[in-house]
């Protein structure tokens, strides 16, 4: 820093994350081993602002993807070589952005969000000591005994042309300093566990089915038996959406699960809260300017907590305790009986949010953006989840509808947030149910996709309750991947859209699958 403040162009920032990453991984195809590894690597990510915290080289931009390993020895010097070489050309590209940031700031309209592109915290100290061998054991042969058990399950059905199972455990030292005095070294464990099929219906449709489990330490993992359970569950499920019929587009009433709740909450709810995406004048910016405004119902509160390890018997992975930029992890309060409060922020503040709450993550080789941690709905008026269907039906009645959908299980979903496309969402459920009002059983169709547009959706939210669920997962957004969880009631929506699934127009499996011939 002595050196690049002299320059004619200075830095007034720098700052070195390392991620020192293992990871021990089992995966498993139809009952057999396809692939076991661990792995060791180090990443360095290098934050370099020129300029001055009002306007530097992260105005307006976002640096791309970049891997620098760090050798893998304890050699001071080796480690030393790397940072230099990293630095002088980050140095060199940071530069160049301003320059061209100044440029195109002076032939364009004035901004609307004067608000600084960096700002001031004060410097965190926080040194965990490094985890001991004997609190990070990984037994590969047991698990690959296991993975094999579960994925030979999917042989039951011969049009279940894909069954597959895994488990990756990680064990990551995050190391954090910085020219204003920050430093920090942490650990953080994450074990995921899933399995997953493919059919194929007759119509040419290929239906996945995923289940995945989260715990910090394998040992926190649901027993042998509940897993099996679940396996054999999910193979029933597979052959039973073969058979299902085609859902037609509809609009109408439904239900969420408390899962596919939260992944409802997360894509649709959650990136429009996260601060530093409002910077950008091509984003939507649905709520910047909707703080202290009803935005949910009266008895929904909502908050971002990076420091809950648990809800329930289910451990969280959004947990952490500093962000990648090496503030503290804080809980937010968002929205508080419908009314919204705040944003999660990182070191890019906004109009009226000047400082960060610890919410500022990314991958390793990313640049740190405002994103979710653990995303809580919670609300003060419970109905059981009889009592939730019961209200479906009385409203599918009411718009004459022959039965509302149950959204039961999801894989996940995107949204898009900017003003040069249409602000929609689209949720990707994989379990769906009609449910009817003359009182038939509940029927299960596929090929669903949930969609619309958020600010109608939300307004269309006309209660919660039943079983409060977890979802964990990993998210893909401009600063990469970083694992989040969500957590929800049940909801009820007056009115949803669907439309449907894309589909393959390949014919049924031509062959055999070998363990299928005569």
């Amino acid at each position: 820093m002595k050196w690049l403040k002299t320059q004619e162009t200075p830095a007034y920032y720098l700052a070195y994350r390392v991620d020192e990453i293992t990871t021990y991984s089992v995966t498993t195809s139809l009952g057999a081993l396809t692939d076991t590894s661990t792995s060791t690597v180090r990443i360095l990510t290098i934050s370099l602002r020129v300029g001055t915290p009002k306007l530097d080289n992260y105005h307006d931009s976002h640096p791309r993807f970049s891997i620098i390993e760090l050798p893998s020895s304890e050699e001071p010097l080796a480690v030393k070589q790397v940072l230099w070489d990293a630095t002088k050309n980050d140095y060199q590209t940071a530069v160049s952005n301003l320059s061209n940031i100044k440029a195109n700031l002076s032939v364009t309209v004035e901004e609307e969000d004067k608000s600084p592109d960096f700002s001031e915290e004060q410097p965190n100290v926080y040194i965990e000591p490094s985890l001991k061998p004997e609190d990070i054991k990984f037994n590969t042969q047991e698990w690959i005994d296991r993975l094999k058990k579960y994925s030979a399950a999917f042989l039951r059905d011969s049009d279940i042309f894909k069954g597959s199972s895994y488990i990756s455990y990680q064990i990551t030292r995050k190391y954090f300093v910085s020219s204003s005095g920050d430093k920090i070294a942490q650990n953080s464990t994450a074990t995921n566990l899933g399995f997953n099929g493919t059919i194929k219906a007759k119509d040419g449709m290929e239906m996945p089915l995923v289940k995945t489990y989260f715990a910090f330490k394998p040992e926190g993992l649901p027993s042998d038996e509940s897993i099996s359970n679940d396996v054999n569950n999910l193979v029933n499920d597979l052959v039973a959406l073969k058979k299902a019929p085609v859902a037609d587009p509809y609009t109408g009433p439904a239900l969420l699960s408390g899962r596919a709740a939260g992944v409802f909450f997360h894509e649709i709810f959650g990136h429009r809260i996260e601060g530093q995406r409002m910077k950008n004048e091509t984003d939507a910016q649905t709520f910047k300017k909707k703080v202290n405004e009803q935005v949910l119902l009266p008895t929904l509160d909502v908050y971002s907590d990076p420091e809950q390890t648990k809800f329930g018997n289910q451990d969280l992975t959004g947990y952490y305790i500093y962000d990648d930029q090496g503030e503290k992890g804080q809980k937010v309060s968002i929205v508080e009986n419908g009314i919204l409060k705040n944003f999660l922020m990182s070191r890019t503040p906004i109009n009226g949010f000047l400082k960060s709450n610890g919410h500022g993550r990314a991958m390793y080789g990313m640049q740190p953006a405002s994103r979710q941690s653990n995303l809580i709905v919670e609300t003060t008026d419970t109905k059981t989840e009889d009592e939730m269907k019961k209200e479906l039906i009385r409203l599918a009645r009411e718009q004459n509808k022959p039965y509302g959908y149950l959204f039961d299980e999801v894989v996940g979903g995107f949204t898009t947030t900017g003003r040069y496309s249409p602000n929609a969402f689209n949720v990707t459920p994989t379990m769906v149910y009609r449910i009817y009002t003359d009182g038939r059983p509940d029927e299960l169709v596929r090929g669903v996709n949930l969609i619309g547009t958020p600010l109608s959706m939300f307004s269309q939210i006309v209660q919660a309750g039943g079983k409060t669920e977890v979802f964990n997962g990993v998210c893909g957004a401009e600063s990469g991947s970083v694992p989040v969880s969500a957590v929800s009631p049940m909801l009820l929506v007056k009115q949803i859209e669907t439309q449907k699934k894309a589909k393959s127009f390949e014919r049924s499996i031509i062959l055999p699958r070998p363990d299928e011939e005569k």
